[in-house]
């Protein structure tokens, strides 16, 4: 008997993720996703926002605050990584120790999203000189700028929103296979509500490595073995 299967394999990063914001229909300046942020010429002498903590937010923020007022607007403040441990490189020891490919999923838990950032060009320094500052989320926008949450409105010419990706997996609703958010119900890129429908390049899908170089070959691997085992023993 022939049992239908599907691999999907479309990754997570093409669909970015900006979160509502109250105010952002009234807002006149430029709102835009980290992903159309090409270089700061077009921003200086600007009174710009980049919201986030992580890797793209800082590096963007630390890059426009050469030429620009730049804040990072962010929920905790910002916490650096050194890039190096005993002269050698920190993805090395993430590697040797096998945090990177490590299956919380097996315990039960979720793989946690990565909390710091490498603290790359002397970001610790830059931070702590206010090159870019820092500054507790804003609540909204108004006409030329945001609210802060002291209710300090402050005009702003640009926010960039450095807050990531999600999976654009909407073609899939039809079949059952999403939860309400819209995010893919699978365990290891195992669906758990449609037989025979697997996925690959999900961040986070078996370990920290998912959807990268060196995690989406042992999960399409994982993946495939698990495809295998269907086709012989369907539900």
């Amino acid at each position: 008997m022939r049992r239908e299967t599907i691999i999907n394999a479309t990754g997570s990063f093409h669909n970015p993720y900006t979160p509502h914001i109250s105010g952002r229909e009234v807002f006149q300046g430029e709102v835009l996703h980290s992903s159309a942020y090409r270089n700061p010429d077009r921003y200086r002498g600007h009174r710009v926002i980049v919201v986030g903590r992580g890797n793209s937010a800082v590096q963007i923020a630390v890059e426009l605050a050469d030429s620009s007022h730049t804040s990072l607007a962010v929920l905790r403040p910002v916490q650096l990584t050194k890039t190096k441990v005993l002269g050698i490189d920190l993805h090395f020891w993430i590697r040797a120790v096998g945090l990177d490919t490590f299956p919380f999923w097996r315990f039960g838990r979720k793989t946690p999203s990565p909390s710091s950032v490498a603290d790359l060009a002397d970001y610790r320094a830059r931070l702590k000189a206010g090159k870019p500052d820092q500054r507790a989320m804003f609540t909204s926008f108004y006409s030329e700028g945001v609210v802060w949450p002291d209710g300090t409105k402050e005009p702003v010419q640009t926010v960039i929103f450095a807050t990531g990706y999600r999976p654009d997996l909407s073609y899939l609703h039809p079949i059952g296979a999403l939860d309400a958010e819209g995010k893919p119900l699978q365990t290891a890129g195992i669906s758990l509500s449609v037989p025979g429908l697997y996925y690959v390049g999900l961040e986070g899908q078996r370990s920290f490595a998912s959807a990268t170089l060196r995690g989406g070959g042992p999960d399409a691997k994982y993946v495939v073995c698990k495809l295998r085992r269907y086709v012989k023993n369907p539900l």
